[in-house]
């Protein structure tokens, strides 16, 4: 009578097991995950972004989802490197880079290479960055998606390494393949490139044609961390032009942003250039 106890039980509690949620429920919870991360970027809650982009990976990872598996730990090792974890922004893409027995595109290999080169510039390993950036070029097919985010981190690299010439040559690079894609977060970072180059050679006016361009297009996107960078470096080229008071209120306006986003760098960066 014990036995039969003993299974009547065990059999109840396997019936009142809940089911397994199926692979359509799995991609669901993912993509749900996913835009939650999202929206916490848009507010500037990082580490809820992070954490909801890691919940996204690891949907995608049970079900062996490559697409999903690059595209979360692509956005996991952006917030990452925004939050200036740079050792957690490497070990996410080692979703995508240690994994051997998935089929990853050309597309988000490319991708995820450009990523490494990105940190590698952040901590100023330009050997580093310049070895990553061949690889994402060796994934990179003639129509290649990401071809001109590629140029734009090579003017990148070009800037870091105070080579004006080869940095101007390589975002005018990234400006057209963008036009001609209608990238336009691409074409807005080249512009601002483009910017950045003219400050670096003394060029006030021209500096400030490609900023104005940069920053229409990044309201545009509603994109505030580049509306913000697009604002110091306006900024930097009034100061150039000798319009310090111009200069002053773009720091100002970059600062309102940097807040509203939760930007912790770029507060820091506006409030610098105040205090000169």
């Amino acid at each position: 009578m014990r036995v039969l106890v003993l299974l009547i039980v065990v059999s109840a509690a396997a019936c009142s097991a809940p089911p397994k949620p199926s692979t359509a429920a799995r991609q669901e919870a993912a993509l749900e995950a996913n835009r939650k991360g999202e929206a916490y970027v848009r507010h500037g809650e990082l580490e809820n972004a992070a954490r909801s982009y890691r919940e996204a990976l690891r949907f995608s990872q049970a079900l062996e989802d490559a697409e999903g598996i690059a595209a979360n730990a692509i956005n996991l090792s952006i917030v990452r490197q925004r939050q200036g974890r740079f050792a957690d922004a490497r070990a996410s893409l080692a979703a995508v880079l240690d994994q051997r027995n998935l089929k990853f595109s050309n597309a988000r290999l490319a991708e995820v290479s450009l990523r490494q080169a990105l940190l590698d510039l952040d901590e100023k390993n330009l050997a580093g960055a310049d070895d990553w950036l061949a690889k994402a070029a060796g994934h990179c097919a003639e129509r290649c998606p990401a071809g001109a985010a590629i140029h734009n981190v090579r003017a990148q690299l070009a800037l870091q390494a105070g080579r004006t010439d080869a940095a101007f040559l390589a975002a005018r690079s990234a400006h057209d393949a963008s036009r001609a894609s209608g990238d336009q977060a691409e074409q807005a970072n080249a512009l601002r490139l483009l910017g950045i180059v003219g400050l670096k050679n003394g060029e006030a006016a021209s500096a400030r044609q490609h900023l104005e361009q940069a920053l229409a297009i990044d309201r545009e996107l509603g994109a505030p961390r580049k509306i913000a960078l697009d604002l110091l470096a306006l900024g930097q080229a009034a100061a150039l032009g000798g319009d310090r008071e111009s200069a002053r209120a773009y720091y100002a306006r970059a600062l309102a942003v940097g807040e509203a986003d939760r930007d912790v760098a770029v507060t820091a960066e506006a409030r610098a250039l105040l205090a000169h």
